[in-house]
């Protein structure tokens, strides 16, 4: 049946770019939070001394709050708006980032855990605010290309991220654990929290930006949106409606986030493991992870010049999951250099799916917006289940295949997940979905 297409709200023009380049400062913001996890992975690794598993969990603690801030975020957003709810998202990613001070010092992982959990609250509350705005803030059949600028901000943030945190705290580790061994236990103590304090003054800067940001949002011209408006299409097409869960194309849209956030999460920060498990020195692969997301910004500018005009969202949605599955098994079956070089080009792949599948999910929900931003934002937490399931596989493979062959065969878990994507591109999309005369 054919999709309803005209929007909930009319786009808003008296502001002309600005609410463009503060909702794009937002997603840098998110991204360079969001990107820090690909370092902080190995890093937390040897600093507390964890095996793959346990330094996975970095990603669940941050992405998990994404499905326990659903409800919340609804709710802040409701009493709040989109614009002070974006304020209020920014303040808690703030307190989770001053939660690392006591963490280094002290060298608890588990309070790395929580500091890491109430940051990821906060993207929740962010995300639940500045994806639906810049989705429904313009005509529906160019929101890709909007996301698509806003995924630049983004994974710009990404790229830089692992950069600079990365030559801070991976700075000189080569062969750290080796030399840990031939130390008595207080001189390894004393080298462990050396290194766990390196974390305190980064952090202390990303407070210090998320505040002033925080300010700036709250004194800025930022317009407000009315998704309870309805116009006389989408209103008829939603009579009768009670429930988010009568829109089988939303429910499946949100899995199918949920996928795709966890095989963008394994691809960007399982890459740095994966080729120091090929025993490439840490000083080379801290940069693996940029180069993933060098490619998912490529695959935004893409999205930039030819959706809607010469690609259409779904069309998009489709051909990125093909490429996805291309890439996963050419990555499963070729050498090492090969293989990461596929990995590091899933961000190709990946690129388009995220603003692909927020339109389609969206797509004629008028007063059920932001309630269903919200359950979109759950499927988030696919960041916090997959890449735990990818280290358990590896700490598993690695007991008979050693640990190069385990690392790689354990991206057999990426195969399912585009298939997925897949038959939502071509048919999920629009399951439910009536033609309104």
């Amino acid at each position: 049946m054919a999709a309803i297409t005209k929007s909930a709200t009319p786009p808003i023009k008296k502001s002309g770019l600005n609410p463009i380049i503060i909702i794009g400062s937002l997603f840098f913001i998110l991204g360079f939070v969001a990107w820090l996890n690909s370092v902080l992975i190995p890093y937390l690794k040897i600093a507390c001394q964890l095996t793959n598993l346990e330094s996975y969990l970095v990603a669940s603690s941050f992405y998990i709050a994404c499905l326990l801030m659903a409800k919340p975020s609804a709710w802040l957003l409701k009493l709040l708006g989109f614009k002070n709810g974006m304020v209020a998202g920014l303040v808690l990613m703030g307190v989770g980032a001053l939660i690392f001070i006591p963490a280094a010092l002290t060298r608890v992982y588990a309070v790395f855990l929580i500091g890491l959990f109430v940051q990821g609250c906060g993207s929740a509350v962010l995300q639940s605010a500045s994806n639906p705005y810049i989705t429904i803030v313009g005509p529906p059949e160019s929101a890709a290309k909007r996301i698509s600028i806003m995924g630049i901000c983004n994974k710009f943030a990404g790229v830089l991220a692992p950069l600079a945190l990365g030559a801070v705290i991976l700075n000189n580790l080569d062969g750290f654990e080796a030399n840990l061994a031939k130390l008595s236990p207080t001189e390894k103590l004393i080298q462990l929290n050396e290194l766990a304090s390196r974390v305190i003054v980064p952090y202390l800067l990303i407070v210090v930006i998320l505040v002033i940001l925080a300010v700036l949002i709250y004194f800025s011209g930022l317009p407000e949106i009315d998704t309870d408006h309805e116009d006389e299409t989408v209103a008829a097409a939603n009579s009768g409606k009670t429930s988010i869960t009568q829109f089988p194309h939303l429910v499946l849209g949100v899995i199918a986030l949920f996928f795709y956030v966890g095989a963008e999460v394994i691809a960007g920060d399982s890459i740095i493991g994966y080729g120091t498990s090929h025993h490439i020195a840490l000083s080379t692969a801290k940069y693996f992870a940029s180069g993933t997301l060098a490619c998912m910004v490529i695959g935004y500018v893409v999205g930039i010049l030819f959706i809607p005009k010469y690609l259409s969202q779904q069309k998009a949605l489709v051909a990125c999951a093909i490429l996805g599955v291309v890439l996963t098994t050419i990555a499963l079956f070729t050498p090492k250099y090969v293989s990461i070089s596929c990995i590091a080009l899933l961000g190709l792949a990946n690129s388009l799916m995220w603003p692909a599948i927020w339109p389609l999910a969206l797509s004629g929900l008028g007063r059920f917006t932001k309630l269903a931003s919200s359950l979109l934002v759950m499927g988030i937490a696919g960041a916090a289940v997959f890449p735990p399931i990818y280290g358990a596989l590896v700490d598993h493979f690695k007991k008979t295949q050693g640990i190069e062959a385990a690392s790689q065969s354990s991206y057999w878990i990426l195969i399912p997940i585009y298939l997925f994507i897949l038959y939502y591109a071509a048919a999920g999309y629009k399951a439910g979905k009536k033609v309104v005369a």
